[in-house]
């Protein structure tokens, strides 16, 4: 049985592949996901970089691009690039979460539903879609859907932030504040009392 290549051994095996076809998408592709299991963001993003300018149709290219721009924290990067992933394929789970994660953190919480919504129709039991889609639902003060989203996602194992829980809590709070609840006087009886006309 042969041992599995390491980390290492991976990325050679695909510089070496960059080396003798520079000229192709997947090599580069290859070399991006090479660069990103060794924690080399940069060098991943260039890579990705290169395989979508040398074929602008290799979504899953478009997908990691958008990927390691949000873990660099550069979401407007990341929407450009997932916004090309799901034009291309509109099918791919990861893409509509990159792009959602996106619209997150750009304090777009319209957008997040709608992506977290796309990902449920392909992934009924993603989780961390259904959490996503509890923020941003909050975040739109729709608290009882917010609440549906979140639980669903608990069911599935994902736990919420702290911080979500405090701002799930204070909503629910004011709600309860709000409310009034009517109670119908002079038409019952209250035990030890006569009936008021």
């Amino acid at each position: 049985m042969p041992q599995a290549e390491s980390r290492t051994e991976r990325l050679e095996r695909c510089l070496e592949a960059v080396e003798r076809s520079p000229g192709s998408a997947v090599a580069r592709y290859n070399l991006g996901l090479a660069w990103q299991k060794l924690g080399r963001f940069g060098e991943a993003e260039q890579a990705y970089r290169k395989a979508v300018e040398l074929d602008p149709t290799l979504a899953e290219a478009w997908v990691n691009l958008g990927g390691v721009r949000l873990h660099g924290w550069d979401f407007e990067g990341c929407l450009e690039a997932s916004l090309k992933a799901v034009e291309l394929r509109d099918d791919l789970v990861v893409a509509h979460h990159n792009l959602g994660q996106a619209y997150l953190y750009m304090n777009d919480p319209e957008n997040l539903v709608r992506c977290a919504r796309r990902v449920l129709e392909l992934d009924a039991d993603h989780p961390p879609s259904h959490y996503y889609a509890a923020v941003g639902l909050l975040a739109l003060g729709e608290l009882g859907a917010a609440e549906r989203h979140l639980g669903r996602a608990m069911e599935l194992g994902h736990r919420p932030t702290a911080e979500f829980l405090r701002a799930l809590e204070r909503a629910q709070r004011s709600k309860a504040e709000g409310r009034i609840d009517m109670v119908e006087i002079g038409g019952g009886e209250i035990p030890g009392r006569a009936k008021e006309d």
